[in-house]
């Protein structure tokens, strides 16, 4: 009988089971006790009997055979919730598992335990919805766990579960990864399959996992990566992945550090010293060699939001817009603004500006090795923000009543009409609306270019700043993943960091069971 869940790595937990210190069932109901006594609300939906049948059959000689595990709400579970973490889907049932879970439970052996909460449809980088609630911080509880990949850092860094999937459109798991002092890894697009709903906008979606170590990143990938028929962008599996940990020198490497990537975002001082400390630490440990870089990079937030909303009129179909008040408030005006400013036009403008920054990484890659960035531009916000900006917008404005609302979306099918006349008035507004409004563009933008790019990325613990954790991320050419596994491993050697938040939040908890 053991009387809480395991505190170190995924790996060394199946390392337990194989000496028998410890039992997948003991271990599963160590953690259900521990959900049900947490108030991080960091899941949304429990499987007990499920989980307890997979424990008790599970085969410890598979890689995470009878470890429990959370899968972001964002991902398809055969007979759990697809609700996408939104009111409008909240009665919709998944009719399949997709191709992470398939492998993550299947050849991987892992316990599923349940539903991690989300963001809406994964679009904010914030820890709170109209379904779900607010996920909590176990570093601090009134703090923000990020997004869209909220409940699975929480139930990672809160000591509920070792490992929790995630995925990364644009930066969703190095950003809670970088609030809950994680490690992170966004690899190269089409790393890890995202069938059976690959779509094809926007080209930036990449799935993984929240992770206490770099081994179990590593393991992950060994158990999920590789293609997929369903989805044609996958790519094939190198393997080996945590075998090779190690295995590159890295004396000599080139690295530039650009806490703020060349001025794409405000990094608070607090934060950026940190970074520079953490990058100093990494560099001496390595033999690494620091060197100077010029980088100018074009802010694509607001064009990747635009974009990436094609795929969730397509989710809701003809619900729209009809459900616009089930929706929170960012992300319905986030498909007005979409409708009313993205034309030919302005996709033009974005597809000039994609081209400039893949000409910029292309032109520091060539110099540079590695980037090392902060991941997110401070530290943790309040956890019922429903943005991470710290100024008023527009959105903010509509938010205070329905008729401010009414009058917004009116002003937006205005400017869809004019469109119709004057084609370059989106794009126009848009530049205007990008200056006016930063939190338009500030949201994620030290992490976006690597989803826009497609190189990998990671966000690895780099200490705390007043008691809360702090990214380091490094950027690396595509493809060459196992060599930035090999720089977070180094890392992880040169200053180990906490496993679990040191005093993780326990009350009561609320989530849906079957």
């Amino acid at each position: 009988m053991v009387d809480a869940p395991w505190a170190g790595d995924a790996c060394s937990l199946v390392d337990a089971f194989r000496s028998g210190e410890r039992s997948p069932v003991e271990e599963l109901d160590a953690t259900l006790a521990a959900i049900d006594a947490s108030d991080l609300n960091a899941f949304s939906f429990l499987d007990p009997e499920r989980a307890r049948d997979a424990a008790r059959s599970a085969d410890v000689t598979l890689s995470f055979g009878g470890v429990p595990v959370g899968i972001k709400e964002l991902e398809s579970v055969e007979g759990w919730p697809a609700t996408e973490a939104s009111l409008v889907f909240r009665d919709r049932v998944a009719v399949v598992n997709s191709t992470l879970v398939e492998r993550l439970l299947g050849a991987g052996g892992a316990v599923p335990t349940g539903l991690t909460t989300a963001s809406e449809f994964g679009g904010l980088n914030v820890s709170v919805t109209k379904l779900n609630g607010v996920t909590h911080n176990p570093w601090r509880y009134d703090r923000s766990t990020g997004g869209s990949s909220a409940g699975s850092s929480a139930a990672v860094a809160g000591g509920l579960v070792p490992l929790a999937t995630g995925g990364d459109g644009g930066g969703s798991i190095r950003i809670p990864a970088g609030y809950t002092g994680l490690l992170g890894m966004k690899g190269t697009y089409g790393r890890i399959s995202r069938a059976p709903y690959a779509f094809s906008r926007p080209v930036t979606v990449v799935l993984g996992c929240l992770a206490r170590s770099v081994r179990d990143a590593a393991r992950f990938y060994d158990v999920c990566g590789g293609y997929d028929t369903g989805d044609p962008s996958s790519l094939p599996q190198v393997g080996d992945w945590e075998s090779r940990l190690g295995s590159h020198d890295l004396r000599g490497r080139r690295v530039a550090v650009l806490t703020d990537l060349g001025g794409v975002a405000g990094v608070a001082p607090a934060v950026e010293q940190r970074v520079h400390d953490a990058a100093a630490t990494l560099i001496a440990a390595t033999g690494m060699v620091r060197v100077d870089l010029r980088l100018d990079l074009p802010n694509l937030a607001a064009q990747w939001m635009m974009g990436n909303l094609s795929t969730l009129l397509a989710d809701l179909g003809d619900r729209w817009p009809a459900c616009a008040d089930d929706l929170t408030e960012e992300v319905a005006t986030g498909l007005y603004l979409s409708q009313s400013l993205y034309n030919l036009r302005t996709a033009s403008v974005a597809e000039e500006m994609r081209l400039a920054a893949y000409a910029a990484m292309a032109g520091a890659f060539e110099q540079v090795d590695f980037i090392i960035a902060a991941t997110n531009p401070d530290v943790a916000f309040a956890a019922d923000a429903p943005t991470s900006s710290t100024t008023d917008s527009f959105v903010d404005s509509a938010r205070e009543s329905r008729a401010a609302r009414l009058a917004l979306r009116g002003a937006l099918a205005g400017v869809r009409v004019a469109a119709a006349a004057f084609p370059n008035l989106p794009a126009a507004l848009l530049e205007f609306a990008s200056r006016k409004f930063p939190d338009l563009v500030n949201m994620g933008a030290l992490t976006i270019i690597s989803n826009i790019y497609g190189n990998p990325a990671v966000s690895i613990p780099a200490g705390l700043v007043d008691g809360l954790p702090v990214g380091m991320q490094v950027l690396t050419r595509h493809h060459d993943d196992a060599l930035l596994f090999d720089v977070a491993l180094a890392a992880e050697r040169a200053t180990p960091w906490p496993l679990v938040a040191p005093a993780p939040e326990r009350a009561s908890g609320h989530v849906s069971r079957v």
